[in-house]
């Protein structure tokens, strides 16, 4: 099946009888990248697929109202961003913990979780990316491992691109100095 452009996703989703269609392309075309997002965020597995599903069950409720102001791209990565910060909002609070230990937590299931392929190296890397502020991590996988741009991180996240070039460049520094560190 070739991959629809959004606007036919959009179209298709606002024709009576054609919206399961029209979603299921979506999911086929966006799913993955919002999965790597998301784990990427909340590095269990299981969390990333309960953060996903919540998303998508977000974006069949919400996609007759999209206005495509920004691009559906864009929208989805917004709406799996607010979902897996929420997620681990909750997850916080329910263990009472300050981040430094919900940051070791998350990296002592990262390490034991059998979905995780990386050397170790990556999993150097990985720990670094854990130790940084929670908006620097964020910025850093955005524009490292996904590749986007700053204006899409701009829209996603709500902050100037100033500011997140700035988040940036913060981040490669100590996570330089965490691995020059080992």
């Amino acid at each position: 099946m070739p991959d629809w452009e959004d606007r036919e996703i959009i179209e298709g989703f606002n024709i009576p009888g054609n919206e399961e269609i029209a979603f299921n392309q979506l999911v086929v075309q966006y799913q993955e990248r919002l999965y790597w997002h998301i784990r990427k965020m909340v590095i269990s597995h299981d969390d990333a697929d309960d953060v996903l599903q919540n998303t998508m069950i977000k974006v069949w409720r919400s996609l007759n109202s999209f206005r495509a102001e920004s691009g559906l791209y864009t929208w989805l990565y917004r709406i799996a961003t607010n979902e897996a910060l929420s997620f681990l909002k909750q997850k916080k609070k329910k263990a009472f913990a300050p981040w430094v230990d919900m940051e070791e937590q998350m990296f002592e299931k990262m390490e034991a979780d059998p979905w995780f392929n990386g050397d170790e190296i990556q999993l150097k890397l990985q720990e670094a990316i854990l130790k940084l502020p929670e908006k620097q991590r964020i910025v850093f996988n955005m524009k490292y491992f996904d590749h986007m741009k700053y204006e899409d991180m701009s829209e996603i996240l709500g902050t100037s691109v100033g500011a997140l070039k700035a988040s940036y460049h913060h981040a490669v520094k100590k996570i330089e100095t965490l691995l020059d560190k080992d």
